[in-house]
């Protein structure tokens, strides 16, 4: 091993790999499958070995994992000719494991998210078209900004401006029918 080698290693190491339990979350909520999940994270740390020259040491290691990860999953999408997989499938609902025995090895994320999954919002995310659903999970879920959104899905950022309008009013026009007529009353009236 050359000493340039060994110096990517120890980046690679100390500031890449500590990075990759937090990327299973995001890529199953992507492939909505446990086993395409773990390839997908798998594909990611390759690619990001591979490209290590690009990355600057001391920067946001995560952000660049999971910008690799979102553009692997969009180009294997693409590549397969197939639309991208639905977020939080009702398959995904069915995999995760019981609530009481793993709830003192899940972490916050994995507890909101499991609850999530089971609620009317998880359903009404499930029932967007994908091009509205990916959008609002990279802003809302991910917290990418819409320029990162652009960049990421190959589209101006008009088309994800409008995007990411339609896929929330579409949200809210689906949770509405179950809030309190109350609460929905007051909100129509705050929103007019």
């Amino acid at each position: 091993m050359t000493a340039g080698e060994t110096a990517d290693r120890l980046i690679f190491d100390r500031e890449i790999s500590c990075c990759r339990p937090a990327l299973f979350p995001a890529a199953l909520k992507m492939t909505g499958n446990p086993c395409d999940a773990e390839d997908l994270v798998q594909e990611t740390m390759a690619r990001a070995y591979v490209g290590l020259r690009h990355f600057t040491p001391g920067t946001n290691a995560r952000a660049w994992l999971r910008r690799i990860m979102v553009n692997t999953f969009l180009s294997a999408c693409r590549k397969r000719h197939r639309e991208v997989a639905h977020v939080l499938r009702p398959e995904l609902d069915a995999s995760l494991p019981d609530r009481a025995a793993s709830a003192a090895t899940r972490s916050a994320e994995e507890e909101v998210l499991g609850e999530f999954a089971h609620s009317e919002a998880g359903n009404a995310v499930r029932e967007l078209p994908e091009c509205y659903r990916v959008v609002v999970y990279l802003s809302d879920a991910e917290g990418y900004c819409l320029a990162e959104i652009a960049e990421l899905i190959g589209v101006p950022i008009g088309t994800v401006m409008s995007r990411l309008h339609r896929g929330r009013a579409r949200l809210r026009a689906r949770l509405s029918r179950h809030a309190p007529s109350e609460l929905a009353d007051s909100q129509g009236t705050m929103c007019a």
